[in-house]
């Protein structure tokens, strides 16, 4: 047993007789970081709409279509 399991263990009892279960909350702490999270998949979200406005996307043509054309001029390749 390592030395940092050994220390949960005698501490464990010691938080359970401190805490209440039932009162147990996250607090202010737990919802500034549920904001700075929600913020930040806002600002990422808001970005990525951004980015995806400017990109300029043109299909390319089939693969079947484009081998045809030239056998279809009935040219030879040199």
């Amino acid at each position: 047993m390592s030395a940092t399991q050994a220390a949960v263990t005698q501490l464990l009892p010691l938080a359970a007789d401190t805490f209440d279960k039932n009162k147990v909350t996250p607090g202010i702490l737990g919802f500034i970081v549920f904001a700075a999270l929600a913020i930040g998949v806002w600002g990422l979200m808001k970005s990525m709409s951004r980015h995806m406005g400017r990109v300029d996307f043109q299909e390319a043509p089939e693969p079947a279509a484009a081998t045809a054309s030239p056998a279809a001029e009935g040219t030879k390749a040199p």
